[in-house]
């Protein structure tokens, strides 16, 4: 293998690369011509409430099984061994939890936004301020999503940088406009198989190239990165068995649990049982998922030790390095490295997809709706212009961060991170709390988010000066975002343990989501015995 110089795209890869495009496209364009032609509100945001469970797993696995994911899960894998491999734990909990709490209560109230509980449960300011929450939230991370793949393609490969955002941008916002809530599941499945097919090709090739199964294991044994169960209670280092294991429920519950894009996709279902099962069948698709790209990381150190194309100067980032790995490694073999790539856009092209449909349906039902009545034709027309509409800010949006360094890309990668937990502790105060009062509430979601850009903002620049005298791949601070990685520099001393701000702002990026929701919570209880026992003073004083 030929570690030097910049790879280039054979016609062939070229091809396959188009071809996933075409295909996505292709998809989109069958289902608004076909069927019900999108034609109501109801067939083009949930699919007529006829999906079935299958696709509706692949689906929900895909949607934040995002390129950031792919690129980011082998490079840490890579450098810190497999201890990462341990956040499957928390999958049980944050699936089994969704399955019998949220989708049954979702589901036989009937909503078409999840939004729409916050005002049947305490009033419209808290549902506008939920909404406003999530739009936040997801237009920052859509512009984020078609970037980050499209610049490591282009540092590696010279594949035009531009090219690959705009065709990626165009053809997600046409199929998503155009098919609706139908053209993005079935792309989703089509998009999960490309995938998974991807990434085993990758791992196979690489073995080979490794010298076998037995050589590699025994390369990535010998070289420590075999990580067994680490029981540290340590809230500030970045990966034990309860950050990963417990800290991650509570993300899992944010994404899966009360996010308009997944709950989207149980409201489809045919009757609340598949519902349910959809979200049963989640669990494996992503233990697959994350095993695959877990292995794509041992190959990687079974391949290259550690003399790393990041410390050879060959890449600028290590989240380039799976790119180059796979450029490197499947430069022998024509397709292979179209093929990935492909797999690396599906991530990307399933996660947007998801983020234009169910922001067009927030926007739709949450905020004009209930202020414009119109006939159903004119807001299915209405609801298709807002989902292009996200596809332009989605572009607009790669472009500002174009703009941004590497560390405000990685700040604005936590941001999506650290939404998700307001917004959880938010529902949660609603559910478990009967007590909780709509002041409470809004005053908890403010509370959590304060709390949330405290803590992430500050820790990331209270880290940045220690940047400078650290190695990139012996101490890095991974921030999720959904099922994410990006990396941040961080040190974290056992013998000198950080104490007050300095040890908030060390709390481990797993833990970001428990902190923020319970906050909510806290806040919003607080603040609601408060007003009412303020209101019964009030009464009794009256009396």
């Amino acid at each position: 293998m030929d570690p030097t110089g910049q790879k280039y795209f054979t016609i062939i890869d070229y091809v396959i690369f188009a071809l996933l495009l075409v295909a996505s496209m292709a998809i989109g364009l069958y289902y608004a011509f076909t069927g019900g032609r999108q034609s109501t509100t109801q067939e083009f945001m949930y699919a007529d409430r006829s999906m079935k469970c299958l696709p509706l797993s692949l689906s929900l696995m895909a949607t934040f099984q995002s390129a950031v994911a792919i690129i980011g899960t082998p490079a840490e894998v890579y450098a810190n061994g497999t201890q990462y491999w341990f956040i499957g734990c928390c999958y049980i909990l944050g699936l089994l939890i969704p399955a019998h709490i949220f989708i049954p209560m979702f589901y036989r109230l009937h909503l078409t936004s999840v939004y729409q509980y916050l005002e049947l449960r305490f009033c419209k300011a808290v549902r506008i301020c939920g909404t406003v929450t999530f739009i936040f939230q997801m237009v920052i991370y859509m512009g984020v999503g078609i970037y980050t793949p499209a610049l490591a393609l282009n540092a590696v490969t010279g594949f035009h940088l531009w090219g690959a955002v705009l065709a990626t941008g165009l053809v997600c916002t046409l199929y998503t406009a155009l098919g609706g809530l139908k053209a993005v599941v079935w792309t989703d499945v089509f998009q999960t198989v490309v995938m998974f097919t991807g990434q085993l090709a990758v791992i196979i090739v690489g073995v080979h190239q490794a010298g076998g199964l037995s050589d590699a294991w025994v390369k990535v044994r010998d070289g420590g990165r075999i990580s067994g169960i680490d029981l540290n209670p340590d809230p500030t280092v970045r990966h034990t068995f309860w950050t990963l294991g417990v800290g991650g429920v509570f993300l899992m519950l944010s994404l899966y649990g009360v996010n308009q894009a997944q709950v989207q996709r149980y409201l489809s279902s045919r009757t609340e049982k598949e519902a349910v099962m959809s979200c049963y069948m989640v669990f494996p698709c992503l233990q697959v998922a994350l095993m695959l790209s877990c292995l794509m990381g041992l190959v990687m150190y079974a391949c290259y030790g550690n003399n790393s194309p990041l410390e050879q100067q060959y890449i600028t980032s290590k989240d380039q390095m799976v790119l180059y790995f796979v450029m490197d490694m499947l430069q022998n073999f024509p397709g292979l490295p179209g093929l990935f790539v492909a797999c690396l856009f599906s991530a990307s092209l399933s996660t947007i997809s998801s983020a234009f449909n169910s922001l067009a349906t927030v926007t739709m039902v949450d905020l004009i709706k209930p202020h414009y009545s119109m006939t159903e034709a004119r807001a299915t027309l209405l609801s298709k212009m807002l989902a292009l509409s996200y596809g332009i800010i989605c572009v607009a949006m790669a472009y500002v961060v174009h703009l941004m360094n590497s560390s405000v890309l990685q700040a604005a990668l936590s941001i999506f991170g650290m939404v998700g937990g307001p917004l959880l502790g938010l529902f949660c105060l609603g559910i478990f709390f009967p007590c909780a009062n709509s002041i409470g509430a809004v005053t908890g979601l403010a509370a959590g988010l304060v709390m949330a850009f405290w803590v992430g903002i500050g820790g990331f620049l209270s880290r940045m000066p220690s940047s400078v005298q650290v190695l990139p791949f012996n101490s890095t601070n991974t921030v999720l975002a959904a099922s994410e990685n990006i990396t941040v520099p961080a040190v974290i001393d056992a013998a000198s343990r950080p104490a007050g701000l300095n040890g908030l702002y060390s709390l481990s990026y797993m833990w970001y989501s428990a902190l923020n929701s319970s906050t909510v919570v806290l806040i919003g209880l607080i603040i609601s015995f408060m007003t009412e026992n303020h209101q019964q003073i009030v009464k009794l004083l009256k009396y």
